[in-house]
């Protein structure tokens, strides 16, 4: 498989972490549209989007936003975020690898 997430979090090409644990890897996005805009990826590619989310994958996926919650708690934003997944090239999905977009640091309308 030829996923740009996976080689990511095998180490293979490198990014600005943030937070890492043995299932999840948080990372600075390279074409930032907010102050803070982080990807959070389960390390295993357990989906290529939301739109696969199943019972057997959902607690990578609370472990996903738990991860998330703890971030914006130690980094001071979880007054205010957003959590985005895009499910699909249509709807603005580029890697077919699960990710959630953390965005923060300015007002959203």
């Amino acid at each position: 498989m030829d996923c740009l997430f996976c080689a990511i979090a095998a180490g293979e090409i490198p990014s600005s972490k943030v937070y890492e644990d043995e299932t999840v890897l948080v990372f600075k996005d390279i074409a930032p549209v907010a102050p803070i805009h982080y990807l959070v990826i389960p390390k295993e590619h357990v989906a290529s989007s939301a739109a696969e989310i199943s019972e057997t994958n959902a607690p990578i996926v609370a472990h996903i936003f738990t991860v998330i919650a703890q971030i914006a708690a130690k980094e001071g934003f979880a007054d205010g975020f957003r959590v985005l997944t895009n499910c699909g090239a249509s709807a603005g999905q580029t890697v077919n690898h699960l990710h959630f977009h953390v965005l923060a640091g300015k007002e959203f309308e």
